[in-house]
């Protein structure tokens, strides 16, 4: 079972669990944040060996030919408006760089709200691309309303419920209705759809916290 994957947190939670029939291949925009991570796991976990990680920003480029090679997509190809023949770039794979054969999950978590709003259906119809037919695409990010949405300053706002951060990234904030044109729009099948309410107690200040995410689980057509 081959994995990419796009948080550390829940990288940690997969290699821990000692399956060795899973291996996570975690994508980041930031060599930095990689090196980070790959420490972080190797102090975590002894002997890792189903664990790799690249350097890549998926709403720009294409995910590298080991992922999925062109011989590939063009196997997981479906008649729909999913398909990906604009994001491909014509990358020459190393010796030691064997084309995968695509992915049976993706996992974006807390990823997608970072990306500019006008990107993000050339991210998806990337992940759509690589991904296995019958794949999963695993979805939770920041939803409207979220409390971190409220506490931006007017200012802070760049676009229709997107802002930006005081270290320059950007966070966007979905509904339930922009989450499924994205992924419907890239060639998915709806599976699961919907708000996750947490109510977090901060003790030490004594403060309620008022989360809302958005959980997606979404499917390529066989």
């Amino acid at each position: 079972m081959l994995l990419l994957c796009t948080l550390y947190l829940f990288l940690s939670l997969l290699l821990c669990s000692g399956s060795k029939n899973i291996t996570v291949y975690a994508c980041d925009c930031s060599s930095e944040a990689l090196v980070r991570t790959k420490e972080n796991i190797d102090r975590a976990i002894d002997n890792v060996d189903n664990f790799r990680s690249f350097c890549c920003d998926f709403s720009t480029s294409a995910f590298p030919d080991w992922v999925a090679c062109d011989h590939c997509r063009d196997k997981f190809l479906v008649n729909d408006s999913g398909g990906s023949e604009s994001m491909r770039v014509n990358y020459k794979c190393s010796l030691n760089e064997h084309c995968i054969g695509g992915v049976d999950f993706v996992t974006l978590i807390f990823t997608l709200s970072a990306v500019s709003k006008d990107r993000m259906p050339r991210a998806i119809k990337e992940c759509f691309a690589v991904l296995k037919p019958g794949g999963l695409l695993l979805f939770r990010d920041y939803g409207l309303y979220d409390m971190t949405m409220l506490r931006f300053e007017p200012e802070k706002r760049v676009g229709f419920r997107e802002y930006v951060r005081s270290d320059g990234t950007l966070s966007y904030f979905f509904c339930l209705d922009t989450a499924r044109k994205l992924f419907t729009d890239a060639g998915f099948i709806e599976v699961e759809l919907e708000y996750c309410c947490v109510k977090a107690v901060n003790r030490r200040k004594g403060k309620d916290m008022y989360r809302v995410w958005v959980h997606g689980k979404f499917q390529k057509p066989f």
